[in-house]
């Protein structure tokens, strides 16, 4: 947990220029971040690291010379308390996948905006996953049963029954209106519902819920033929 007034400190990668200018502007705008540094590859970024030690490295999946996965793999060998967050396109599910299994703590869509990028540093600075808000279904899916093979979490999460149709219902895509309809509740008392299941999986947003629910076994994609 990052202390009162304490700036994470922050190192970006990416191989076009134009894209660091634009995600060092967002970054620069928030008032709990300090931009340390820019890379244009992996090894840059390792040396940058090397010297400026800081608390969470965003770099792109895709760049000449030593790409983000083994840049991430080499940076949780050597600095295994920095928190990494990869950077991709929306066709880039397979390279998202080994950036988490090389030890990436969340993704970002390359045109994420200001407020969730933010968000996500935050969220992997204090040791959260964070998986962006435009995740795919088939993603999430993966990214469930990646994570179930390296942890196991309790079953139980003290979940009521209620709470587990709500749940499934989320990770079915429901809107809170939806929701409300099918187990007889206000929308409002549904929005509440979902703030303290985020609370309970420790999750930040919507994707969050599905990947959680799948590794604790409440929701089965499968059964659905969700893809």
């Amino acid at each position: 947990m990052k202390k009162q007034g304490y700036q994470i400190k922050v190192v970006i990668a990416d191989d076009h220029e134009i894209f660091r200018d634009g995600m060092k502007l967002t970054l620069q705008k928030a008032d709990n971040i300090q931009l340390l540094g820019e890379a244009s590859d992996g090894k840059e970024l390792i040396k940058q690291i090397e010297a400026l030690n800081p608390d969470v490295v965003i770099t792109d999946i895709k760049m000449p010379g030593m790409d983000g996965v083994e840049a991430t793999k080499i940076i949780k060998q050597q600095f295994p308390g920095i928190a990494v967050i990869a950077l991709s396109m929306f066709d880039d599910e397979e390279l998202i996948l080994e950036m988490l299994e090389a030890g990436a703590l969340g993704y970002l869509l390359k045109n994420s905006d200001k407020f969730e990028i933010t968000d996500a540093v935050e969220s992997v600075h204090d040791g959260k996953p964070y998986y962006c808000k435009f995740t795919s279904g088939k993603l999430a899916k993966l990214i469930a049963l990646n994570r179930d093979k390296k942890e196991k979490k309790k079953k139980e999460a003290d979940f009521s029954e209620k709470e587990i149709d709500i749940i499934k219902l989320i990770c079915r895509e429901h809107t809170n209106k939806e929701i409300a309809e099918k187990v007889f509740l206000s929308s409002r008392t549904v929005e509440g519902y979902r703030m303290k299941i985020l609370e309970k999986l420790n999750a930040k947003n919507t994707v969050g819920i599905v990947v959680e629910a799948i590794r604790l076994g409440i929701y089965d994609p499968e059964a659905e033929n969700i893809e």
